[in-house]
């Protein structure tokens, strides 16, 4: 059976009644965001940008199919107020925030790939790093309730999973494409990301209607 938070986010996804007229100024400020970056033609910001916004969402999918396969909860649901919930756990203000956020964190990144940081390659600190802020940032949430977890391995008592499973990849993939050296890699990764993220959407929601 659903747990209680699963059933509340069931209750009210996909929902267009949800709607908030602040989710236009919202995309405003997304849209702002990337205008800026292309404007002064900064393409590895932008599609790092892209691509650590395409890996959240391929996290959101499987999360999504974890609770259809197990009937039970997801491993992280989303069934607080919101504007429009997109998947069990990914309402549209997530959504925009991590549209954003893969922008902000590229750009903190130190030109030369090959400095390191208290013995770190500088992209594994700064993807450490950007990870610890984010779990920290989930946990407040979870003690909000905006954000609830239902599965006893996936909890404060275990934020090194969070962290690697939850945040790492984002950065981490996000970084690799900054890097790249030439602008067809950039462009074939982020729509490979892309791609697989459409065809499962398309494949699990809107034919099998599993998520």
């Amino acid at each position: 059976m659903p747990t209680e938070a699963a059933q509340q986010a069931q209750a009210i996804l996909r929902d267009a009644a949800q709607f908030q007229w602040y989710v236009i100024p919202l995309l405003a400020l997304v849209t702002y965001v990337y205008a800026v970056e292309i404007e002064r033609r900064n393409w590895n910001v932008v599609l790092a940008g892209l691509a650590f916004w395409g890996m959240d969402w391929f996290n959101e999918i499987w999360n999504s199919l974890v609770f259809h396969f197990t009937q039970y909860a997801p491993v992280w649901a989303a069934p607080g107020d919101t504007a429009y919930l997109l998947l069990i756990g990914l309402n549209i203000e997530i959504s925009f925030m991590f549209f954003i956020a893969g922008v902000v964190f590229s750009k903190t990144l130190p030109k030369d790939p090959s400095v390191r940081i208290l013995g770190l390659p500088n992209r594994l600190f700064y993807g450490l790093a950007g990870s610890v802020f984010c779990v920290f940032v989930e946990v407040l949430l979870n003690g909000a309730n905006a954000l609830t977890w239902d599965w006893a391995w996936w909890n404060t008592r275990a934020p090194w999973l969070i962290l690697i499973i939850g945040y790492l990849p984002f950065f981490l993939v996000a970084f690799w494409v900054h890097d790249m050296p030439s602008m067809k890699r950039k462009l074939t990764t982020v729509g490979a990301i892309y791609g697989f993220d459409a065809a499962c959407l398309v494949l699990f929601g809107v034919v099998l209607g599993w998520i």
